[in-house]
């Protein structure tokens, strides 16, 4: 049974410079994607209770209140359902935050990235610091506890001290939510070809990532994802759908799913998904092996770790067995510790998360 939902929104009205996801600045063609859209779901969902639905992007926050009813109202919800979606603070007013309220979203994600105007500035961002914490605000006092900011770090010009300063003004502000991602600039975005001068190097990222660790805990937060940092209850639950490798339905362009052992993406060409919703660009079968390793791999991303019995049980291993080499060699290290139910990464084995994953997934 799946209960869990994603959807792309495609459209941006200017890519930020560290960005390499699909996004186009085609506004245009939205009523024409949003048809496909709905096309797309009804020939897919099974009417399933769903105990999330998650709007990505792209810059979900473009469309309207009546297109987000459109949508919405193709799928069997309850007043569980966990529905999230990510905006973008330039031009969000109360009426819009009320709009979405209504139709039933309860969960913003709200793309911050710093509070330091300057560094907003060049990395592309449309808008100030004053208007996410006015974004804050105004959602919380149209009703929306449930709000998420997402910070990067890492980024040019800025130092361990405007990082922390980025946090202690979400904790002030109240967000029950925050994630933190650093900086990688890949091919297909602005700063690939236009690096950008006074980037952090790897160490002072490093030591971002673990000062943040220390303040957003000493503030009451509980530590759950590599990258995510809740209040007890405020965790996502869709994202947890996904590191614990279960499946969930994917619509939209360059949208990716994962139902029973298959995961499929949608085209990502805007045009080709308008013309061919109903058709995966690619789909794949995976093998007892290869769900294993995604086991692990999503696994280790939970700060609670690997269930060493669950994945036994599940895949019918011997996992202290099989990984022991492994196990002892990161323990050894301290980047690794057992737990009750376990294993899992200590905050320095993160920073290594990459090498260390490697090595069980050959």
């Amino acid at each position: 049974m799946v209960r869990n939902v994603y959807i792309h929104i495609p459209f941006c009205r200017q890519k930020c410079r560290y960005c390499s996801f699909i996004s186009y600045p085609k506004l245009s063609c939205r009523q024409d994607y949003i048809k496909a859209l709905i096309s797309e779901v009804r020939y897919n969902y099974k009417n399933e209770l769903l105990e999330t639905l998650y709007f990505g992007g792209g810059t979900p926050s473009l469309l309207d209140g009546s297109e987000f009813s459109q949508i919405i109202k193709l799928f069997n919800i309850s007043s569980n359902t966990e529905l999230t979606c990510e905006i973008n603070p330039e031009n969000i007013t109360p009426k819009y935050l009320n709009d979405l309220r209504h139709v039933g979203i309860n969960r913003l994600s709200i793309g911050c990235q710093t509070f330091n105007d300057n560094i907003l500035n060049i990395i592309g961002r449309r808008h100030s610091s004053t208007q996410v914490k006015y974004v804050v605000q105004a959602a919380q006092q149209e009703g929306f506890n449930n709000l998420s900011l997402d910070f990067i770090y890492g980024l040019p010009n800025q130092n361990i001290n405007d990082f922390l300063n980025d946090l202690k003004i979400a904790v002030d502000l109240g967000v029950p939510h925050i994630s933190l991602y650093g900086l990688k600039i890949e091919e297909g975005c602005y700063f690939y070809l236009h690096r950008p001068d006074g980037l952090p190097d790897e160490g002072v990222q490093a030591q971002m990532y673990l000062k943040a660790i220390d303040f957003l805990e000493s503030h009451g937060f509980n530590h759950y994802e590599i990258s995510n940092f809740a209040k007890k209850g405020y965790e996502s639950k869709h994202n947890l759908n996904y590191w614990r490798n279960n499946s969930y339905y994917g619509f939209g362009a360059a949208a990716h799913g994962y139902i029973g052992n298959t995961r499929y993406s949608n085209f990502e060409n805007l045009e080709e998904y308008i013309s061919n919703p109903l058709i995966h660009a690619n789909e794949h079968i995976l093998s007892t092996r290869e769900i294993l390793e995604e086991e692990i791999f999503l696994g280790f991303r939970k700060m609670d770790g690997i269930n060493v019995r669950s994945v036994n049980e599940k895949f019918s291993i011997n996992f202290d067995w099989e990984y022991k080499k492994i196990i002892d060699k990161y323990i050894s290290y301290g980047y690794l510790i057992k737990t009750s139910a376990g294993y899992k990464l200590t905050n320095n084995g993160i920073l290594v998360s990459n090498f260390i994953l490697a090595d069980f997934l050959q």
